[in-house]
């Protein structure tokens, strides 16, 4: 694919950061691998952050936007890992490689969901965090779906699909993206199911660009295509979906979730663990414009931690 093994898991974990640096605090200061797999919510003690009626309890906040225990998804990683595998879009070799040079060797059950398959139910949390996203990547990038091959995707390709971060970005492949993208039939979805993943992703936004799910040209974007497609082939509701939704963007996005739950209990007097999942996944919270947004507040209103954790990029 061009990239040299060095470099893969950089661009895996940081392709999408391309459209959108300057909205992205959450990883800072590691090197990318280690980063990847250990989201740091930067809280300093800031003890001093508070609203008028008293201190925010950063910590409870913390485990609010990323509990300790995760979040269930309600599905399970079947096949997927296997057949991705032996269909060239993942080289497994190298991706085992990758990590263990990281410095964070994946787990057992995060080796037998990528080549045997398991049964167990899929549970985000902050140590398989970026796994996830790297593994939704490669479900999202080759499941056949119309969201790929007649929406924005091929719309806004100019001919060319691979001109995207999450197109060209994904070089954990044993053939070129243009063989791989939408190209599975991984995951069968009624009309109704295939309906209830364009609602979802239609309103589904991240922190990295302005764009919602239904247009995944960046890493996770087009992985939460794949958590989107799966949990609806399991009949997952749209509330079900909205709310993964939500946790998921807050585990890949830390920094930014926490600053949302800052806001929320401050400005608006809300829980982020009760707060709307469709507002919060929502322009307004969620995207690079709307996240950019609840920070400038925050900084001028003080609420802030007392250092925040800057943008990350590709070449760190």
């Amino acid at each position: 694919m061009g990239h040299s093994q060095a470099s893969r898991f950089s661009i895996l974990v940081c392709a999408s950061f391309i459209a959108g640096l300057l909205t992205s605090y959450g990883v800072f200061g590691q090197p990318p691998a280690l980063a990847a797999e250990t989201p740091v919510l930067r809280t300093d003690g800031d003890s001093d952050s508070h609203e008028a009626g008293g201190a925010l309890d950063t910590a409870a906040l913390v485990e609010q936007v990323n509990p300790r225990d995760g979040y269930r998804l309600g599905v399970e990683y079947g096949t997927l890992g296997p057949r991705l595998v032996a269909a060239g879009v993942i080289d497994a070799a190298a991706f085992i490689a990758l990590y263990e040079r990281a410095g964070a060797p994946l787990s057992a059950l995060q080796l037998r969901a990528l080549e045997s398959g398991s049964d167990e139910e899929v549970v985000i949390t902050p140590e398989n965090a970026y796994f996830l996203l790297n593994y939704f990547w490669a479900v999202g990038l080759a499941n056949t779906n119309s969201i790929l091959t007649e929406g924005a995707m091929v719309e806004q390709s100019g001919g060319s699909i691979d001109r995207f971060a999450s197109t060209g970005g994904w070089s954990i492949s044993t053939k070129p993206v243009t063989e791989i993208y939408s190209s599975l039939d991984l995951i069968e979805l009624t009309a109704e199911q295939q309906a209830r993943v364009e609602e979802v992703a239609s309103a589904v936004y991240r922190p990295c660009c302005g764009n919602s799910t239904i247009f995944p040209d960046c890493n996770h974007g087009m992985a939460m295509l794949g958590v989107l497609e799966l949990m609806a082939s399991e009949d997952a509701s749209t509330d079900d979906m909205f709310r993964a939704a939500k946790y998921i963007n807050a585990f890949w996005f830390p920094q930014q979730a926490l600053e949302s739950a800052i806001y929320l209990e401050a400005v608006q007097g809300i829980d982020f663990a009760e707060a709307d999942a469709r507002m919060v996944v929502g322009p307004s919270f969620a995207s690079g414009a709307g996240s950019a947004s609840i920070h400038r507040e925050l900084q001028v209103s003080g609420l802030l931690p007392r250092e925040t954790a800057q943008g990350g990029n590709c070449a760190n």
